[in-house]
C-alpha cells in the first residue's frame, strides 16, 4: 500500500493552485479566509440531548433521538472531554453551542428560571483555556412545564411567566459569556409551542408569544456581550398542524426588534432550501444565525453530509458576501453511531461546503451573468465540480494540524476502545 506523504499532498495542492489560479482564484486567500469562520458545535450530539438536569428524564417537545450506541457522555467532565476530541479533529478555532439543561449546579437542584452564570462557570473555564466561544440557548422542552405542549405562548399565565423568567436568566448567562471570553455570545431561542391537530384559534397563541418574547427582550444588553435570536420551525412531532413560532411570525419579530432570525435548515418544507432564504432576509435584518442539519422526508436532524443543499447554503453565504453576518451553528442529534464522529463529519464536511464555496471564480461568474451569458455560466460552474478542491482541503487540514482524509477515524476508534466503552 502507496502512503501517502505531506509530501504528496503538498505536491497535489501546488498543481491544485495552478488549476485554480487559470481561473483567477487564489487558494491561499481562500484558506485564509476560511481559517476565520468559526462554527458553533452542538454540545446535544454528546449525550442526546439529555443534559444533566434529570439526565434520566424523557425527552420532550417532540424531540426524539435514535440510536443506543456505546459511549454517551453522563456528565459535563465526560462530554467535555468528548468535544476536546471532536475539536481537535477539525481544522480552525472553532466554539461551542450549549442548552441550559447543560448547568452544573453541583448536584442541587436548581429551576430554570433561578439560573445563574454560576452554574455554567467550569463550561467558560474550559472554553476560555481553548480559545472557543460559546453560544447559548434557553431549554424549553423536557420540563412538567413543558408538558402540555406551550411554554412562552400558553394561556397559563403562571406557565408563561416561569418561561419567561428562563429566558431574562439565559439571556444574562449569555452575556456572561461574552463579558469573559471577549466574544459575543449568540442567545437562541426555540420553542415547541404547537397544536397536533387544526386549531380554531391561531391568534391567541402567537399574541401571547409575541407579548412573552416582549418582556423578555425589554431590558437592553450590550450586542458586544449577547446577541438574541429567534428560531422558526414548520411543524413537530405533536404540533405536526400548527406551530406558533412559525417562520413568518418570527422573520416579522425580528425585523421590528432588529435581533436576529434562525433559520434552521430542518425546519422548513422538505422540498425548501434556505440557501434561498438568505438574500431575502439578509435584505431586512442585520445578521442571521445557521443551525445546519439534514433532514430525510422529515426535521429529522441526520449527521450533516456534503449534499447539494449544502452547497447551495455555502455558496450563498461566500457568493453575497455574508460571512460577517451570517453566524453558522450545526444541529443534528445521532446516537446510531459514534457520536465524536458524528460531530467530526458534520463539521468537516460544512467547512467543506465553504471551502468549495470560497473557491469559485465570483468575479468571472457575475460578468457571465450580468452580460446575459446563461451558457457560460452554466458551463463553468459544471466545470469547477472537476477542479481538484480536495487536494486544498488536504493541505488545509495538513497545515491546521487537523487528520487528512478519513484519517480522523484512527484517534476516534483509539478513544472509543480507550474510554467509550467503558461507559
Amino acid at each position: 500500500m502507496t502512503t501517502v506523504t505531506d509530501q504528496h499532498i503538498e505536491a497535489a495542492y501546488t498543481l491544485a493552485q495552478e488549476r485554480y489560479a487559470a481561473l483567477g482564484v487564489d487558494t491561499e486567500a481562500a484558506l485564509a479566509r476560511l481559517a476565520r469562520i468559526p462554527l458553533s458545535l452542538h454540545c446535544w450530539q454528546g449525550d442526546d440531548v439529555g443534559g444533566f438536569e434529570a439526565p434520566e428524564a424523557a425527552l420532550g417537545g417532540g424531540l426524539a433521538v435514535t440510536g443506543n450506541y456505546p459511549g454517551k457522555a453522563r456528565n459535563a467532565d465526560e462530554l467535555r472531554a468528548d468535544l476536546d476530541q471532536a475539536f481537535g479533529l477539525l481544522p480552525g478555532v472553532h466554539r461551542l453551542n450549549l442548552h441550559a439543561i447543560y448547568a452544573e449546579t453541583g448536584g442541587r437542584p436548581v429551576e430554570r428560571n433561578a439560573l445563574l452564570p454560576e452554574h455554567f462557570s467550569r463550561w467558560v473555564d474550559w472554553a476560555a483555556a481553548r480559545g472557543h466561544g460559546l453560544d447559548f440557548n434557553p431549554t424549553c422542552f423536557s420540563h412538567p412545564l413543558a408538558e402540555r405542549g406551550f411554554t412562552l405562548s400558553s394561556p397559563d399565565a403562571g406557565v408563561r411567566t416561569f418561561w419567561i423568567e428562563h429566558c431574562i436568566a439565559c439571556r444574562e448567562i449569555g452575556a456572561s459569556f461574552g463579558r469573559a471570553l471577549g466574544t459575543p455570545c449568540i442567545t437562541n431561542i426555540w420553542i415547541p409551542d404547537g397544536f397536533k391537530d387544526t386549531p380554531v384559534d391561531r391568534k391567541g397563541p402567537r399574541l401571547r408569544l409575541k407579548d412573552s418574547l416582549d418582556r423578555i427582550l425589554a431590558a437592553p444588553i450590550d450586542p458586544a456581550l449577547n446577541r438574541d435570536a429567534v428560531e422558526s420551525k414548520l411543524f413537530g412531532i405533536g404540533s405536526e398542524c400548527y406551530v406558533a413560532g412559525s417562520h413568518e411570525f418570527y422573520l416579522g419579530y425580528a425585523v421590528a426588534r432588529g435581533i436576529l432570525l434562525c433559520l434552521d435548515s430542518g425546519h422548513f418544507h422538505p422540498t425548501e432550501s434556505i440557501s434561498d432564504k438568505l438574500s431575502a432576509v439578509l435584505a431586512f435584518i442585520d445578521e442571521v444565525l445557521l443551525h445546519v442539519s439534514r433532514g430525510v422526508r422529515w426535521d429529522s436532524d441526520h449527521v450533516v453530509t456534503l449534499t447539494d443543499a449544502l452547497q447551495a447554503i455555502a455558496q450563498e453565504i461566500v457568493r453575497g458576501a455574508y460571512l460577517d453576518r451570517v453566524h453558522i451553528g450545526l444541529d443534528f442529534f445521532d446516537a446510531s453511531i459514534n457520536r465524536i464522529a458524528a460531530w467530526v463529519i458534520g463539521a468537516r464536511n460544512t467547512l467543506r461546503a465553504l471551502l468549495l464555496a470560497l473557491l469559485e471564480p465570483h468575479d468571472r461568474l457575475r460578468a457571465l451573468e450580468a452580460g446575459g451569458d446563461y451558457t457560460g455560466r452554466l458551463a463553468l460552474l459544471e466545470a469547477l465540480k472537476g477542479l481538484p478542491f480536495g487536494a486544498v482541503w488536504d493541505a488545509y487540514c495538513l497545515r491546521s494540524g487537523a487528520p487528512v482524509g478519513g484519517a480522523f477515524m484512527d484517534p476516534i476508534r483509539d478513544y472509543e476502545r480507550r474510554v467509550l466503552v467503558y461507559r
